[in-house]
C-alpha cells in the first residue's frame, strides 16, 4: 500500500518505519522545516517503547539515559519532606527520535510540508498539503498531535476537541553546568517535587543534546504546573500573534517571564526558583484532555495525541503512540484494511480512554474546583 502520514515526531515514525518493514510505501509529513531533533528532554519509557525498540533490534536506545536514584519532596523553603529509594532512568526523547528516525528512507520524510486537509472514500484517501498541492494514497495516517487536521476529517462531534483542564505545564531544560550550587546540591541525581497550593514542580536530570550522560554534559528538566484563568491572554507571543495551545521556546514576551521569575521567588523552593531564572526561554503547554469516538473513517485513522490526548502527570505519551503504532502495523498485516481498521479503532480506544482517565484522577489536585468560563472549554 502506499500510506502518508501526517505528523513526523516519534509517533509518525513509530509507525512509518513499522509499515515501510512490512514493505509499504510510506511517505512522512512533517511542518518543522529542520526536523524535531534537539526539542526533546527526557522520557519515562513504558512498556510499549521497550516492547517496539526490541522489533529494530534497538535496545541499545534504552540503555542511555540519566538515572535517578531516589525521589524527594521539598517543602516550601527546600528542606526534604520525604525521601524514597526509588531509581529510574529517563531516556533521551532526543536519542529515540534519531534512532527511529535513520530506520526511514530520507526521501520519504518531508521537511516543511504539513497536512493542511484530509478526505477519504472507501477506494482512496487524500491529503492536501501546505503548499497547496494534493496527494493520494491508500491509507492517511493522523500522526499529527493535538492540533490534527486529520482528526477534522474523521470527527464532527463537539466532545471530540481538546478540553482545556484550567491549568498550564512551564518547562525549563538547562545545561547541568548553569545549576547553581544550591540546584545541584538539592536536586542532582533525584527526581524532585514541590506540591504547593495549586502549583506543582517536579524535576530530573536528562541526558544533553547528543545523548551525552557524564556527569556535567547532562541538562537539568524542571515543569512548573500553574492554573491559569485566562488562557488566551496567556498564549500570545512576543509578536502580537496567539497560539492555541502552547508558546515555544524564545516567543514567550520579556515581562511574562520576568513575572513568573517573580512568582517562582515568592512561592517556590530556593532550588526550582533558581533553576527557572537559569532558563532564559521557557516555554508554556497549556494542559488538555481529549478523547476521541472513533480513531477510523473509511480509509483515514489516528494515531497517538492526534487521537487521545492525556495529561503528562502519565508519562505515557509516547507509549501511547507505540502501542497505536504496534497495533495497528500488526492488524494491516494480518487481515484486510476495513477489518483491520475495525479491530484497530475497537482495541486503541478503550486504550486511550483508560490513559485520559489515568491522566485525569493523577492532575485531580490541579483543576479548578470552582467553576469559569475558561475552564473544561472546547477548543
Amino acid at each position: 500500500m502506499r500510506i502518508i502520514i501526517s505528523g513526523g515526531s516519534v509517533g509518525g515514525l513509530f509507525a512509518g518505519a513499522l509499515l515501510s518493514l512490512q514493505g509499504h510505501d510510506v511517505q512522512i509529513f512533517e511542518r518543522s522545516q529542520r526536523g524535531l531533533a534537539g526539542r526533546g528532554a527526557g522520557l519515562v519509557a513504558q512498556e510499549d517503547v521497550f516492547a517496539l525498540l526490541r522489533r529494530f533490534g534497538r535496545e541499545d536506545v534504552t540503555r542511555t539515559g540519566v538515572v535517578a536514584q531516589a525521589r524527594i519532596f521539598l517543602d516550601r523553603m527546600g528542606a526534604i519532606l520525604s525521601s524514597h529509594a526509588h531509581p529510574q532512568m529517563q531516556l533521551s526523547w532526543d536519542r529515540l527520535y534519531l534512532a527511529m528516525l535513520d530506520l526511514i528512507e530520507p526521501a520519504a520524510y518531508h521537511l516543511g510540508s504539513s497536512v493542511v486537509m484530509a478526505g477519504s472514500d472507501e477506494q482512496r484517501a487524500w491529503v492536501e498539503l501546505s503548499d497547496g498541492s494534493r496527494q493520494s494514497a491508500d491509507l492517511v495516517i493522523g500522526a499529527d498531535g493535538i492540533g490534527s487536521s486529520v482528526r477534522t476529517a474523521i470527527v464532527a462531534n463537539q466532545a471530540d476537541t481538546p478540553r482545556y483542564a484550567g491549568y498550564v505545564a512551564w518547562r525549563f531544560l538547562i545545561p547541568e553546568q548553569d545549576l547553581t550550587s544550591l540546584s545541584a546540591n538539592a536536586l542532582a541525581g533525584r527526581f524532585a517535587f514541590y506540591h504547593g497550593d495549586s502549583t506543582q514542580v517536579l524535576g530530573y536530570l536528562v541526558a544533553g543534546p547528543a545523548g551525552e550522560t557524564d556527569p556535567g554534559t547532562r541538562r537539568y528538566n524542571c515543569v512548573w504546573y500553574r492554573q491559569v484563568h485566562d488562557l488566551p491572554g496567556l498564549l500570545i507571543d512576543s509578536k502580537g500573534s496567539a497560539h492555541p495551545y502552547s508558546l515555544a521556546p524564545g516567543s514567550v514576551p520579556d515581562e511574562v517571564r520576568t513575572a513568573l521569575l517573580k512568582d517562582a521567588h515568592e512561592t517556590l523552593p530556593p532550588a526550582f526558583a533558581q533553576v527557572m531564572t537559569r532558563e532564559p526561554k521557557p516555554f508554556v503547554q497549556a494542559i488538555f484532555d481529549m478523547t476521541c469516538t472513533t480513531m477510523t473513517a473509511d480509509r483515514l485513522v489516528l494515531l497517538g495525541d492526534a487521537a487521545f490526548v492525556a495529561r503528562p502527570h502519565t508519562a505515557m505519551g509516547v507509549a501511547k503512540a507505540a502501542g497505536d503504532a504496534m497495533a495497528l502495523a500488526d492488524l494491516l498485516q494480518g487481515h484486510d484494511l476495513p477489518q483491520a481498521l475495525q479491530a484497530y479503532n475497537a482495541a486503541r480506544t478503550r486504550a486511550g480512554r483508560s490513559i485520559v482517565a489515568y491522566g485525569q484522577r493523577l492532575g485531580a489536585d490541579m483543576t479548578p474546583h470552582a467553576t469559569h468560563p475558561d475552564f473544561g472549554r472546547s477548543l
